[in-house]
């Protein structure tokens, strides 16, 4: 205890010793970082859309508010447009990845958005008529989706692909990109770990010609 005593004296009085000026930059800086992580953990962040496969609802190039403070209290819900990373992205866990995630600064990790179509213990399956016209069924009741692109996916079901019927297991989610037939999702992926949600997509505000607030659709 004493030799800690000992060091934190040191770096204190170390720190005394540097330029007013350069003490003054250097804790407004900390203070901003500090503020960010605050912000980005506990409230919210903002993204951009840089793919199709959320159309019509998000296009390339929005702006979104992703609010982060709902997943200390509520789980996602059915319609939710979330932000998350995919399963099979590795998160290393090194000081400066976890910095780079906690801030946004030089962030690496490749984030998705999709919307929660299935949600833990839920029936689920995609059945695919004659004329090529697919629909969602949870608990074998057709799901209405009026926000999807269309329901002509252009690449129905295969084998490769995980299309049900199968019941979602605990704290497993079923993600779907609105632009079914431009979107890599839980189809070919699998199921989503609830641990590995960022946020839920709240508000585009930008350009302002499309600003829309997003609630929940269920």
């Amino acid at each position: 205890m004493d030799k800690l005593k000992d060091l934190i004296k040191k770096i204190k009085t170390e720190y005394e010793k540097i330029n007013p000026m350069a003490r003054e930059t250097l804790e407004t800086v900390v203070f901003v970082v500090v503020m960010v992580i605050i912000i980005r953990f506990f409230i919210g962040e903002i993204r951009w859309i840089p793919s199709a496969s959320m159309r019509p609802t998000l296009i390339e190039g929005d702006r979104i508010v992703v609010e982060r403070f709902s997943r200390f209290y509520k789980t996602p819900k059915r319609g939710d447009i979330m932000v998350f990373y995919p399963p099979f992205e590795k998160l290393p866990n090194t000081p400066w990845r976890i910095f780079s995630r906690l801030t946004g600064f030089f962030c690496k990790d490749i984030a998705y958005i999709k919307r929660v179509i299935g949600v833990p213990g839920d029936k689920f399956e995609i059945k695919t008529d004659k004329n090529g016209k697919s629909l969602v069924y949870i608990n074998d009741k057709p799901l209405e989706e009026r926000y999807i692109r269309s329901e002509y996916y252009e690449k129905p079901c295969t084998q490769d692909m995980l299309c049900g019927p199968f019941i979602i297991p605990e704290h497993k989610y079923f993600m779907m990109g609105d632009n079914r037939g431009n979107s890599y999702d839980s189809r070919w992926w699998g199921f989503l770990p609830e641990d590995r949600f960022v946020g839920r997509a709240v508000l585009l505000f930008w350009p302002f010609n499309r600003v829309k607030v997003f609630g929940n659709l269920k």
